[in-house]
């Protein structure tokens, strides 16, 4: 044993003595590796500080620019394709696809996001043509019940709870009380429920929902304070709410609006509830657009005399990113360089037209005059971050006589948000020998600003305790016998949050009316962080561009 392995493993075992009170001591000889991730650090602490960047090498041309590499933009790439568009460049960031990211673990995968779909409605029309051109969605893009590739929607269990001390089906605790019935029953009537406008009240995409009184009185309170005001009170029926508003906003219902609290149930009507998942996540649909787009992958821009222009037959992308951002009368002047925070070289591109499909916060920082795209003094919607945790297993941990597994695993009363096994998908043909489950968790505790500093500042021990929390309330210590690696990937800057208000933001409104030589496209535009709308937005931009 060398010295830094010593030094690891007397850590290891200082951390065991010190917590094996709480269920943390490790029984392996050996502690598992950890690794963490903290996507866009530093070319993200860059532009942060606004770092001084080398003049460009070269100068170079291109017909259309993508900037990002998550759903949005990928999403406007592939329709750019599909109206015989091909001749564009897409600069992908800090990290591949985005929030749609996955990681490799053996002969499996697992998502470091996303890691579901809801089954779209009939609104989310781009989004049912994207799953139909993938072979996903099988037939009736325009019924209410379209037919799905079986394979793609989740296995049977889908969703259990660690309720007093055992599984329970499904994630309400106990047996449905009034209070819940009562909610449930007002959801079935706000589903099919419009407003003045003969819109949907609650919609998807959000730009199809009605914009009534009625809506604007629900975005101007909190989910618990309306929640109060229909006198629904039960305990598990509120633990319940309050953690499906954490899973899909990252806060409590204390926080978030309550239009975006009743959205969660009402917007999407199907005829089943079912999602779709795959092991790798919402990285499934990524690749698989990314392979139908036939994106030509580059390590760098391809050598040519300065001023060459970029003609492509077949659209491409590089691992670079924007760090200056500037609209001129003839082009748009992109200053890329490379994605993992190196300063040079860079490489200065002229676009005719752009989409800047990357989250608000950074396009505030590098495109210049943001004020004149997003008004003056006005605000982004807060930003919250997550902790994801994967945690490579050599073996299935015993479970407790009952319930089999599920895909999706939460315990009661947790302020953690569970974890989802990522081979969930393959247990029907052969139970695999390892497995990876993906542990989902943000900071409750504390204000975003706080909780991100925490996941910055925090070392690998704390991070790993933290994460590890509901498995090991289900496990024990004995958990730690099956674990061979983790990863911990912290997003500090992961979604935008729906607080009162989002619905009427003016920065939001304006970004979205924009158009110009540059366009804005990310599901930031919407307030808050879902595949539909990312799609809705990265679409909406490439129809702007293709009408200019």
């Amino acid at each position: 044993m060398n010295r830094r392995e010593f030094l690891r493993h007397a850590a290891w075992g200082s951390l065991c003595a010190g917590t094996a009170a709480g269920g943390y001591a490790w029984l392996r000889p050996t502690p598992p590796t950890v690794s963490v991730i903290r996507p866009g650090l530093p070319a993200g602490h860059l532009l942060r500080d606004a770092a001084d960047w080398p003049q460009p090498a070269r100068t170079l041309h291109c017909e259309t620019l993508i900037l990002g590499s998550g759903a949005a933009a990928l999403c406007a790439a592939w329709h750019l394709v599909r109206n015989g568009q091909s001749n564009f460049l897409l600069a992908e960031g800090p990290e591949r696809n985005g929030n749609n990211a996955a990681r490799p673990y053996g002969e499996i995968a697992a998502p470091t996001g996303a890691h579901y779909l809801a089954l779209p409605s009939r609104e989310s029309t781009q989004v049912r043509q994207l799953l139909h051109a993938l072979g996903i969605l099988q037939d009736g893009v325009e019924s209410d019940a379209p037919a799905y590739r079986e394979t793609d929607l989740v296995f049977a269990p889908e969703s259990r709870l660690y309720y007093q001390n055992r599984w329970q089906d499904g994630l309400l605790p106990e047996a449905p009380d009034a209070d819940t019935r009562r909610f449930f029953a007002l959801v079935a009537r706000l589903k099919r429920a419009r407003g003045r406008d003969g819109r949907k009240r609650f919609a998807i995409p959000l730009a199809l929902s009605s914009s009534d009184a009625a809506r604007e009185a629900l975005d101007a309170q909190t989910f618990a304070r309306w929640l109060d005001a229909q006198g629904l009170h039960s305990p598990a029926l509120r633990w319940y709410l309050d953690y499906c508003c954490r899973d899909d906003y990252g806060q409590g219902a204390d926080k978030i609006s309550a239009f975006a609290g009743l959205h969660y149930f009402c917007a999407r009507n199907n005829a089943q509830d079912a999602v779709l998942t795959w092991p790798e996540g919402l990285g499934h649909i990524s690749e698989a657009i990314r392979r139908q787009i036939r994106l030509q992958e580059w390590r760098a821009l391809p050598d040519g005399e300065d001023h060459a222009t970029l003609r492509l037959s077949t659209p491409a992308s590089v691992p670079m990113m924007a760090v200056a951002v500037e609209e001129n009368a003839d082009d748009v002047a992109v200053l890329l360089a490379p994605a993992d925070g190196r300063r040079a070289p860079t490489v200065r591109l002229l676009a005719r037209r752009v989409i800047c499909a990357m989250p608000l916060q950074v396009a505030a920082r590098i495109v210049r005059g943001f004020a004149r795209y997003a008004g003056e003094g006005l605000q982004l919607p807060p930003v919250v971050p997550w902790l994801v945790a994967n945690f490579h297993l050599c073996r299935f941990p015993a479970e407790a006589p009952g319930m089999e597994r599920a895909w999706d695993n939460v315990v009661y009363g947790s302020p953690h948000l569970g974890y989802v096994i990522a081979t969930h998908q393959l247990l029907r043909v052969a139970r695999p020998r390892e497995t990876v489950f993906t542990a989902y968790t943000t900071v409750p505790d504390l204000p975003p600003a706080q909780a991100r500093r925490w996941l910055l500042e925090a070392g690998d021990d704390a991070l790993l305790e933290y994460a590890a929390r509901d498995l090991l309330a289900v496990y024990g210590k004995r958990f730690w016998w099956s674990v061979q690696h983790v990863d911990l990937i912290a997003r500090a800057h992961a979604m935008p949050s729906p607080e009162p208000g989002y619905l009427n933001n003016a920065m939001l409104a304006r970004l979205r009316a924009h158009a110009s030589r540059l366009v804005f496209a990310h599901s930031d535009l919407s307030g808050y962080s879902v595949f539909e709308e990312a799609c809705h937005h990265g679409v909406r931009a490439a129809q702007r561009l293709l009408a200019m």
